[in-house]
């Protein structure tokens, strides 16, 4: 799984220059999570790393370039 974090990250860092490596992987985590949690909630079954790969990759070819603006609340 690190190998699809690594190139989503990638992928992050090329539409948006405002975020450093380590706020990249974080959202790169951070949407991965998000949406098998909510995939599972949904009573859906599990299609695999792939497809987590392909909305995450959408995601950011969508809304990647505008993260950096968003206020992450602090732990």
């Amino acid at each position: 799984m690190q190998t699809y974090f690594e190139k989503l990250k990638l992928e992050l860092l090329a539409v948006n220059d405002n975020l450093t490596p380590d706020e990249a992987l974080w959202w790169v985590e951070m949407l991965w999570t998000d949406f098998e949690a909510t995939y599972a909630k949904a009573g859906y079954p599990y299609r695999g790393t792939e497809y987590a790969y392909d909305y995450v990759s959408k995601q950011i070819k969508q809304h990647g370039a505008s993260l950096h603006l968003v206020e992450r609340k602090p732990r």
